[in-house]
């Protein structure tokens, strides 16, 4: 896999920075490369790795809960709930712990319950084994999750400020990271599940193994720079934080909108299809359109835009792709003709991603509290998720309403454009907007 993240950054343009001008794409490559400390490149490939065991196992989840379990299709849902709950619900906590005792001890907890809970879902019989084992996978990813994010963005401040360039370059490489392992990991998951679905689980649980012996053999104890903190009242600011919060409103409607290829996406290819196989394929677009062309666009972003505008140029790139669903949505076409729309909004959800998700990871550091970058980081993620599911709630209840087929894509459309006009003004020196 590191050859694959060679490659993809070898397809990166010369970047920008204080130094000397670049003589070609190549050489700005692998300048980047080198320039990335040795921490960073841990971290990175430690996404990657994070991805390759999770999507080894969860993406077959369902199915075997239904099957092989034999769950009532209510509890399954409730299962993949709790586990959703458990992971980004928590990540506040997550947060909050890397703060407090700083990244290695909570990342390697965090890769200790990992194995743990895929082992025992490996074994899981019962539906109170089941969901034990669940609560335990998603809360490991509430530990590692937050502690990972939240020292990339620090790195990438720090990179930023020794004159390397924008800091969202680093995190443009870290989603690509993820993005890869995303893409990798059901694949390797499909191939174990040939032999069943244990032998997926433990492959996940094996994938964490190595990654928690290389955290243990490469992570240093004290991150130069990081200081633990002890002073209560950091949940009290964070609600005060107006401009933060702003943020993770904006955050919010950009999941909120991606999840839509777990809800309304699913409806749409169905209703063009007659059956929902072409999803397999538009959620590997989406996958290879962040590997290949993340970075490009983050550099492109970064010499143009600041992160406010980025934000606001993703969040109307994913207006406009409902936007495409809902104008062809009363010609009612069928076959190859009824999927272009829903491939175009997949294109246009996927390049607003690449543009929103750099941007806001940078902009935390920006906004939290000295030595609090850990709990923002984690509150990114839980204020957002919180945002989620109740608009989720409420756009299964559109969809249910039987109203013309363009109105709930149309609906969907004004929620990220409206949330342009929340995102914060910057009051950062020359970042101001």
């Amino acid at each position: 896999m590191t050859h694959l993240i060679s490659r993809v950054l070898s397809r990166r343009t010369a970047g920008t920075s204080d130094a000397a001008p670049p003589k070609g794409p190549r050489e700005s490559t692998w300048r980047l490369c080198k320039e990335l400390s040795p921490l960073l490149r841990l971290l990175i490939l430690t996404q990657l790795a994070f991805n390759i065991g999770f999507y080894a196992v969860l993406p077959f989840l369902a199915e075997h809960l239904g099957t092989a379990i034999g769950m009532a299709g209510w509890l399954v849902g409730f299962v993949l709930g709790l586990r959703t709950f458990s992971q980004q619900g928590l990540f506040v906590v997550g947060g909050w712990l890397v703060d407090r005792f700083g990244v290695r001890p909570v990342v390697l907890a965090g890769c200790v319950l990992r194995i743990a809970g895929f082992a025992w879902l490996g074994y899981a019989k019962a539906s109170w084994t089941v969901i034990g084992a669940v609560l335990v996978i998603g809360f490991a990813a509430a530990l590692f999750s937050p502690a990972v994010e939240s020292e990339v963005a620090r790195q990438a401040v720090a990179w930023e400020e020794d004159g390397h360039g924008p800091r969202t370059r680093v995190l443009a490489l870290f989603s690509v990271a993820g993005q890869a392992g995303a893409f990798v990991g059901p694949l390797l998951g499909a191939l174990l599940l040939a032999v069943d679905f244990r032998t997926a689980c433990l492959a996940g649980a094996a994938v964490f193994v190595l990654v928690l012996a290389g955290h243990l053999w490469l992570m240093p104890q004290h991150i130069p720079g990081r200081v633990s903190v002890r002073a209560r009242g950091g949940a009290r600011l964070l609600l005060r934080n107006r401009r933060f919060l702003a943020l993770c409103c904006a955050y919010g409607t950009y999941l909120l909108a991606y999840n839509q290829l777990y809800l309304a996406l699913p409806d749409e290819v169905q209703r063009a299809a007659g059956s929902q196989a072409p999803l397999s394929w538009l959620f590997a677009l989406s996958s290879v359109l962040v590997v290949f062309a993340q970075l490009p666009v983050t550099r492109w972003a970064g010499d143009r835009l600041d992160l406010r505008r980025s934000m606001t140029a993703g969040l109307l790139l994913i207006a406009s792709g409902f936007a495409v669903v809902a104008a062809a949505r009363p010609a009612g076409w069928t076959g190859t003709a009824g999927l272009l729309p829903a491939a175009g909004f997949v294109i246009l959800l996927t390049v607003g991603q690449m543009l929103v998700v750099p941007a806001a990871r940078a902009w935390v550091p920006d906004l939290a509290e000295e030595g609090r970058l850990g709990l923002y980081t984690g509150a990114l993620s839980s204020v957002s998720g919180l945002i989620v599911l109740a608009g989720s709630a409420a756009t299964g209840f559109l969809l249910d309403l039987g109203l013309p087929a363009a109105v709930p894509w149309l609906v969907l459309a004004a929620v990220p454009a409206l949330a342009v006009a929340v995102l914060p003004r910057r009051e950062t020196g020359a970042e101001a907007a």
